[in-house]
């Protein structure tokens, strides 16, 4: 393929229906995409309807059902099909609106990482010297403490809140998305388009914005779509630790946390979240990785 000014990814481009369509053809050819995108897509949907979808308030404690088994089981009431808690609460309605705080953390903590982790990629890779160098040493100083270590020591010390836990998130992972984009940056800067832009006096700003953006937008793509499944693992082992969204906020980590001590007698409080954090996982990375293969054309 011929680099020239124009050339811009598979998703930005003048003929965006033509793309589109070429787009759906491959998923359809790709039973990994295909069911990642329909986990995705039915999570979204959960997420968006949970007030339609759940058949009772997650938070209303009836304590004369507590621990009924699923309805399947015997002792199982068909009015709560995937059985109650300790304290009476429909485990199926907490499990949809769970899917609701997964998703807004996982979006909004991977847009923050986003923004901040491109922007700085985008500087250091174009400009280079000093800056480059003290965004490289931050960088690997980040990348020398596991990512949960971090955001356990940071939540801890901010304390667990909804918007704590996005910053923090969003704070701590923008670090691979600067290594990612800072090293096709350097790739690209090389192009015969940029020494031409460049040549005729264009701001760096402009130049950034019009000719190297564009074509590292497939990486920086698949990489946020792959960090929505690190941030809901993430989410659920700080809820599960008592550091994530509190009570009465719905959320799977939380839900495995009250279920840990039912496991031999009522598996059902730990095994649903368990699956939903699971499954929604699988689906997001199944999804990311066909995103890779369309949009990389060294895979294709």
């Amino acid at each position: 393929m011929i680099v020239t000014d124009q050339a811009v990814p598979l998703l930005i481009t003048a003929d965006a229906p033509r793309r589109r369509m070429i787009l759906a053809r491959r998923l359809l050819r790709s039973p990994v995409g295909m069911v990642g995108a329909c986990i995705v897509v039915c999570v979204l949907i959960v997420a968006g309807l949970a007030p339609v979808l759940a058949p009772a308030d997650p938070t209303f404690q009836h304590l004369d059902a507590r621990l009924q088994p699923p309805a399947w089981q015997p002792g199982g009431a068909r009015a709560y099909i995937l059985g109650t808690d300790s304290l009476g609460r429909d485990v199926l309605s907490r499990v949809i609106y769970g899917s609701r705080i997964s998703v807004m953390i996982g979006v909004s903590a991977v847009s923050v990482a986003t923004l901040i982790g491109v922007s700085v990629g985008l500087l250091a890779g174009y400009l280079g010297g000093t800056f480059d160098a003290a965004v490289g040493r931050v960088v690997d100083t980040f990348l020398s403490v596991p990512f949960i270590v971090l955001a356990l020591a940071v939540v801890g010390v901010l304390g667990p809140s909804l918007l704590n836990l996005i910053v923090v998130l969003g704070a701590v992972g923008w670090v691979s998305f600067s290594r990612v984009v800072r090293g096709d940056v350097l790739s690209v800067r090389t192009r015969e388009y940029v020494a031409a832009a460049e040549a005729i006096g264009q701001r760096r700003r402009w130049i950034i914005v019009r000719h190297i953006l564009p074509n590292v937008a497939p990486s920086i793509i698949v990489l946020a779509t792959l960090d929505v499944a690190t941030v809901i693992i993430a989410e659920s082992a700080l809820s599960f630790l008592g550091l994530g969204v509190q009570p009465p906020t719905v959320t799977w980590g939380g839900m495995l946390a009250d279920g840990r001590q039912y496991v031999a007698t009522a598996w059902w409080l730990a095994v649903a979240p368990g699956l939903a954090i699971t499954l929604t996982v699988l689906g997001v990375i199944f999804f990311g990785d066909w995103l890779r293969d369309v949009l990389d054309p060294r895979l294709r």
